[in-house]
């Protein structure tokens, strides 16, 4: 499979989104077992999860335990990223807390979970207005020079918190992870920062989110007449649209089922014409 750079490390041009294989909907074990062995049998050697990705506050990390019990035995072949500063409340609601004193448990019990001494790529998960985006971020620094993370990243950040988290951390930031998709292209402006300052640019739901990916959203259309042409599914035509935008770009399509993500990482082998990309736009 092609390959991208994610800091130091490389990986596959496409990865696994893990968050489908834990929150509502999600599918019995067996077949999420099935899938993540998928991704891996087809090449993918990055695979993204959260401390956050599960039903609710009962099963809170349940997305880390999955994954690292399948990678066990080949974990040193696949690079696991994770995030911390989201929290879950009963009744499956979403919280934010970017306190520095949960973000050092939350990486803690992101280790135990994972099974590792260090964890490969770990992002500060969303911005929290309570707490000053420098005091949040300065704990990834604080992390990497503990050993406790080889890289840091940042999800769901704008062009002045991307330039920010930069700064705090010495231009140790390694990826940022925004939603980014052919019918959510409100991020191109963080994309066209992360390719300026060499950081990955990492689309989740970059087709379209969960029980969107069938038509992409909403925005298959375009996408389809290209597929026609290169007898393909109008998701691997996105992806591929998407891996033309930078090389910074490392989409992490979300699947629940080994089809999924088997058609998925085949995109890394599709080229589009120069006439094709520009009538994606």
């Amino acid at each position: 499979m092609q390959t991208r750079s994610i800091g130091t490390a490389t990986v596959s041009a496409i990865g696994l989104g893990g968050m489908p294989l834990s929150v509502s909907g999600r599918p019995d074990r067996d077949r999420a077992v099935a899938t993540i062995r998928a991704a891996v049998e087809a090449g993918v050697t990055l695979i993204d999860t959260a401390d956050a990705y599960s039903l609710d506050d009962s099963d809170f990390g349940h997305n880390e335990e999955l994954i690292a019990e399948v990678l066990r035995g080949t974990r040193e072949e696949v690079l696991v990223s994770t995030k911390g500063g989201h929290t879950r409340v009963p009744g499956g609601g979403w919280e934010l807390d970017g306190r520095p004193e949960h973000l050092r448990s939350a990486c803690e019990a992101s280790l135990r979970r994972l099974g590792v001494e260090a964890i490969d790529l770990y992002h500060f998960h969303r911005p929290d207005p309570k707490v000053p985006t420098a005091e949040s971020v300065g704990v990834l620094a604080d992390l990497l020079d503990a050993g406790k993370i080889r890289m840091a990243a940042v999800s769901n950040f704008d062009p002045d918190q991307i330039r920010e988290a930069h700064e705090v951390l010495g231009g140790r930031l390694s990826a940022v992870q925004n939603q980014y998709s052919p019918v959510f292209r409100s991020s191109e402006p963080e994309l066209e920062l992360c390719a300026e300052l060499g950081v990955a640019f990492l689309p989740w739901s970059p087709l379209g989110g969960i029980g969107k990916a069938g038509d992409l959203g909403g925005g298959a259309e375009p996408f389809a007449a290209v597929a026609r042409a290169h007898g393909v599914s109008p998701q691997q035509v996105a992806l591929a649209w998407m891996l033309a935008k930078a090389p910074v770009v490392v989409p992490i399509p979300g699947s629940s089922r080994p089809e999924s993500i088997r058609d998925s990482a085949a995109a890394a082998e599709l080229t589009l014409t120069g006439a094709e990309l520009a009538d994606l736009g």
